[in-house]
């Protein structure tokens, strides 16, 4: 075995936790490397988060297109090509990517593509690509290996008939004429969007009783019913059975609950979007035992996994599975690893849908306030009475806000609408400092903005709102 490098830090994985945290000890003076699989940046910046709010951007923009005269303006023959659209979302990707490689370079972190396999504690192999053979000491270990796309048992992914959210960013000339979503969550619904808006028939299916399950039931119905009316076949409460995969076509059956006929459907297409799992495979040795969830790191509160020496971060932890999440966890993790104060586990985070509407979200569902016995106040305001929203022809949506009765603690904020994930900033905020509702009702919001609409739903929890 060839001398092994020494290392006070390397992390497995170079997505938004892999790469903050390896950023992070380069900026505490550690040394440290970075072992990504395929390049900087990792699923969200190369696969997802980054490359689809390209595409979503296209798509709002060529929607807007559709409604100039609306604004006393007038576009002839306003086409795309698709082409263009996808290469552009790629190209967004690859220069983002490009500056991950540049804050390596920055704070002298050490950066390798290849697949890493901890074999023992405080060693690292790279087990194949460029590098393999290569072994490095190490006194801490970073896993940051993220989830993939969950599949359907005995249902090929090829890439054309048959697609997952990766396969759906690779590059491609023309859109899919209909296409069958299995999922609408975040994923599902995004993808419905920028489908729909090109012009292919989309069917989005989900089995739960509401779109985007997890958000409150007022954005699901709201979202829904904006859905369908741009063209959107929504069947919820809905499981998919019988999948026939030929050379042209998916065929499928829609069972919905309660019913016992199923409804027999085709498309030229199916895309796959009913989660993701951990990404752990070939990670460790088999030498190696860590206590597992369900597939997923067991961590404690500074995010050290069963085995001394090794930590985790990121969605290879489990839920929530947001990039902001998985960033904010490793830069804990580094911290916590060297001796310095860190703020633990998360707790108040946002969760956001870049579909048009838009959605964000923060803490509680009014279903969640209900459930818990929670005594609590609603106040909700429409974007159709905001002046900003009215002027830039965006005024779909609403803020709803939901609080303690007595208090006015904040326990939820949901927004649908324009720059929804812009504006739940504000009330992030707000809940980490431990402010009240009223303490953003009396903070004084320009106008006229979007924001007034923060404000203004805080006042609605006191029936104080002036503009509904």
């Amino acid at each position: 075995m060839a001398e092994a490098t020494e290392y006070d830090l390397i992390v497995i994985g170079g997505g938004p936790a892999g790469y903050a945290g390896a950023i992070r000890a380069g900026q505490l003076g550690k040394k440290v490397a970075c072992i990504e699989l395929e390049r900087a940046g990792g699923t969200c910046l190369n696969w997802g988060c980054i490359p689809t709010k390209a595409l979503l951007k296209s798509a709002e923009l060529f929607r807007s297109l559709q409604k100039v005269e609306a604004f006393g303006l007038s576009v002839k023959e306003a086409g795309f090509d698709f082409g263009k659209v996808m290469d552009r979302s790629r190209g967004v990707a690859g220069q983002m990517a490009k500056g991950v490689e540049f804050l390596f370079r920055k704070n002298k972190v050490d950066y390798f593509v290849g697949r890493a396999q901890v074999t023992v504690p405080g060693m690292v192999e790279i087990v194949d690509g460029e590098h393999k053979g290569k072994f490095f000491k190490t006194k801490n270990v970073l896993l940051a290996t993220g989830c993939k796309p969950r599949r359907l048992p005995d249902i090929p992914v090829d890439g054309q008939r048959v697609l997952t959210s990766r396969e759906a960013l690779e590059p491609r000339q023309t859109p899919p004429k209909s296409i069958v979503i299995i999922g609408a969550g975040a994923i599902g619904v995004e993808f419905a969007y920028f489908y729909n808006a090109f012009g292919s028939k989309v069917t989005l299916v989900e089995m739960l009783p509401q779109i985007v399950p997890v958000e409150d039931e007022d954005v699901a119905r709201t979202l829904q019913r904006s859905f369908e009316k741009q063209g959107i076949a929504v069947h919820t409460a809905t499981k998919v059975e019988n999948v026939r995969v030929s050379k042209d076509k998916v065929g499928m059956s829609l069972l919905k609950a309660g019913e016992a006929v199923p409804t027999e459907i085709e498309a030229e297409s199916l895309l796959i979007a009913i989660g993701v799992v951990p990404n752990l495979e070939g990670t460790l040795s088999a030498k190696l035992k860590l206590e597992l969830d369900r597939g997923y790191v067991k961590v404690n509160d500074n995010f050290e996994s069963s085995v001394k020496g090794i930590y985790a971060a990121g969605d290879i932890i489990g839920p929530p599975w947001l990039a902001h999440v998985a960033t904010y966890e490793a830069v804990n993790a580094v911290a916590a690893m060297f001796g310095h104060h860190h703020g633990g586990r998360v707790k108040i985070f946002p969760g956001c849908t870049y579909c048009q509407p838009q959605i964000a979200s923060v803490g509680l569902t009014e279903k969640a306030a209900k459930e818990k016995g929670l005594s609590y106040k609603v106040g909700k305001f429409p974007f159709s009475a905001s002046g900003k929203a009215v002027a830039a022809g965006d005024s779909e949506g609403f803020v709803k806000v939901i609080t303690d009765a007595k208090t006015g603690e904040i326990h939820g904020v949901h927004i649908l609408g324009n720059e929804a994930p812009e504006l739940i900033a504000e009330y992030v905020l707000a809940m980490n400092m431990e402010g009240t509702v009223d303490e953003v009702h009396r903070s004084i919001h320009a106008h006229p903005t979007l924001s007034e609409a923060l404000m203004e739903a805080a006042a609605a929890t006191a029936g104080e709102a002036i503009h509904i």
